[in-house]
């Protein structure tokens, strides 16, 4: 068990109208739903894959 794990702030940074409906959906699983919305969430490849789908849309920085 990873006790230290590294975080992600991923940041909603443009707005979802009009985008793929698959891409709404990944900002939608990683719990942002409007611009300016912040989650914290752990540094894995799943969460990190999201991030790259739809990385001109959010902003994503470690904490």
């Amino acid at each position: 068990m990873v006790l230290n794990m590294a975080k992600l702030k991923v940041t909603l940074k443009k707005s979802l109208i009009g985008r793929l409906d698959s891409h709404i959906k990944t900002a939608n699983a990683l719990g942002l739903k409007k611009i300016r919305d912040e989650k914290i969430h752990n540094d894995t490849p799943q969460i990190r894959g999201m991030v790259k789908k739809v990385s001109y849309l959010v902003d994503c920085e470690e904490v």
